[in-house]
């Protein structure tokens, strides 16, 4: 049920109580056993599947407001589920669930001369609030690790995934219901008021992070006027450099695959350097390919002159299309693919292809986005493929959690020291 027509005093009061909720969920879930979370996960997924037809209800409703809004395609194929959607939903929880439990795991252990036993432990972050668009399924992948982690979450989704967020945060309460857990473990915030957004940014005393999930503009905004800290990436401009000694074969079908499988993916190629060697033989299959899938090439000069394609501007170079579009370059060798990366890039995934392990070696050693991939589509930037059962988000900063956020990144740890009456000199 939304909740309509707040004045300002009533967001701030709405989401106070649901912060003074979260954080007394925190503290329960904290010591809550594995058992009972991974019972609770399970139960989600069980209903996920049992109200399928009601979510995918919801989630017609929802894709005929967003498309008389106006909503990009790549928006509306975020948006969209359909029945292997939902499936797949109902199977990240369950990876979730079967996961190695992060809570209390000892991560190091050491004794000293002076007597101590010294042990670095796993332990939850408290409470996270999640901010996302388009995406409904964030809903279940973000309150399955949340709850692994034994944290409580606040989820903010977008006004565009209403209905679709609402009907999946519904099984996620019930799972919680059948593991005896907290209801207020996975709150959703109820009203489409931007006023929430801005009151969770604030909310210091009730959430210890946030994380966005969305495009350039959420994300920006939210690391502009967070008060609270913030996991985040700001972009996903992922490159593919096709090196010399790249197998044809291999390049052909891993470089379609990292553009057109899915183009509103933060996985997604955006940009294409190839090497200078081969730009008129493998670089030009490529393209052709590239153009041949229905995908717009904006071309450098060297490419620019091939059918189909667009004369690039060098606004194209470090731009996120979300979109069946993709900026090609020609650059004499590895070191010219990183210098690009590093000028353009977002610290998201870049890919190389090639058979030299020299090369390989060289592109991994010298740059330092969160992913690298050798002959392995971008796609694959994905906490699901990295086997983390799902992901709150790609976090491309070089604090705490890195990559994939997933379970394990979501805790923090703290010490446990055991001595026998010891006392210091």
């Amino acid at each position: 049920m939304e909740a309509t027509d707040l004045r300002a005093d009533d967001v701030v009061e709405m989401m106070d109580a649901i912060g003074r909720r979260a954080r007394a969920a925190a503290a329960e879930l904290a010591y809550a056993d594995a058992a009972v979370k991974r019972h609770a996960l399970e139960a989600a997924a069980a209903a996920v599947e049992a109200r399928a037809e009601e979510i995918m209800r919801a989630n017609v409703e929802d894709l005929a407001a967003a498309r008389d809004k106006g909503l990009s395609g790549a928006m509306i194929d975020r948006l969209m589920l359909d029945e292997a959607r939902i499936g797949g939903i109902a199977g990240g929880l369950r990876a979730v669930a079967a996961q190695e439990d992060p809570v209390g795991k000892v991560i190091a252990a050491w004794d000293r001369p002076s007597g101590l036993h010294i042990e670095r432990v796993r332990t939850p972050l408290g409470v996270i609030g999640v901010i996302y668009e388009s995406r409904p399924n964030v809903t279940a992948d973000a309150g399955a690790l949340c709850l692994k982690a034994g944290n409580a979450v606040i989820l903010r989704g977008g006004s565009e995934s209403f209905g679709s967020s609402s009907a999946i945060h519904d099984c996620m309460s019930e799972g919680l219901r059948a593991a005896g857990l907290p209801q207020d473990a996975i709150q959703r915030v109820p009203t489409r008021d931007r006023a929430a957004v801005s009151e969770m940014l604030r909310m210091v005393e009730h959430i210890d992070v946030i994380v966005p999930r969305g495009g350039k503009g959420l994300v920006g905004l939210v690391q502009a006027e967070a008060r609270v800290p913030v996991f985040a990436h700001l972009e996903g401009i992922c490159h593919v450099y096709v090196d010399a000694a790249a197998d044809h074969e291999k390049a052909r079908d891993v470089v379609l695959n990292a553009k057109t499988r899915r183009t509103g993916i933060c996985g997604a190629a955006e940009c294409l350097l190839i090497h200078r060697d081969i730009a008129d033989g493998l670089g030009a299959q490529i393209v052709a390919d590239l153009v041949a899938a229905g995908v717009e090439v904006r071309a450098d000069t060297g490419l620019d002159h091939l059918p189909g394609v667009v004369r690039a501007g060098e606004e194209d170079f470090g731009c996120e299309f979300l979109d069946s579009i993709i900026a090609a370059r020609i650059v004499d060798d590895v070191d010219g693919a990183i210098a690009h990366i590093r000028r353009y890039g977002s610290g998201h995934t870049e890919a190389i292809l090639t058979e030299d392990d020299a090369a390989a070696a060289r592109f991994f050693e010298r740059l330092d986005s969160a992913i690298l991939m050798r002959n392995a589509s971008t796609q694959f930037a994905d906490g699901g493929e990295f086997g983390m059962g799902a992901e709150i988000g790609i976090a491309t900063g070089k604090l705490h959690a890195r990559g994939p956020v997933g379970a394990e990144q979501l805790t923090s740890f703290k010490y446990q020291v055991t001595g026998d009456g010891t006392v210091r000199a």
